[in-house]
């Protein structure tokens, strides 16, 4: 063998070890953590399907591969392949706890301008009043 032909022998089993280090051996990770969570999926887990459909586990059937979602009262059934990721619990109530501040500021705000409604109603009517008896004063 010369050594024009010992090169390229080297060069593909360096693209072929390149493909597998950086393309086959990051995707079989991948399926292994994945199916590692659908092994531990559990009725009333809170997962995200590949169509970024948030919903809970409401039934699981491991024969038939269906999951069936409720999604705020509407009740979905799907392939435990759609299934993209499950949201662990302390990520849950963050978000929720996240979703419910909003909520709060916002309520917070509306008795806030209610009150300040009220205050300027009152400042109003306090401001007509001693313009009416001013008025009357000066009739008089």
């Amino acid at each position: 063998m010369n050594s024009s032909s010992m090169s390229s022998i080297i060069l593909i089993v360096l693209m072929i070890a390149f493909m597998y280090f950086f393309m086959i051996r990051p995707q079989q990770k991948q399926r292994r953590e994945h199916q590692s969570m659908m092994s531990s999926l559990k009725k009333g887990d809170h997962v995200i399907t590949i169509g970024r459909l948030h919903g809970d586990v409401y039934e699981l059937d491991k024969q038939n591969n269906t999951v069936t979602l409720d999604c705020e009262g509407i009740y979905l059934k799907f392939d435990l392949g759609a299934i993209m990721r499950v949201v662990p619990a302390s990520q849950e109530t963050s978000q929720a706890a996240a979703d419910k501040k909003p909520a709060e500021k916002s309520a917070a705000s509306s008795e806030t301008d209610s009150a300040d409604d009220q205050a300027s109603s009152s400042a109003e009517s306090a401001a007509s009043e001693q313009a009416a008896d001013s008025a009357e004063a000066s009739e008089k």
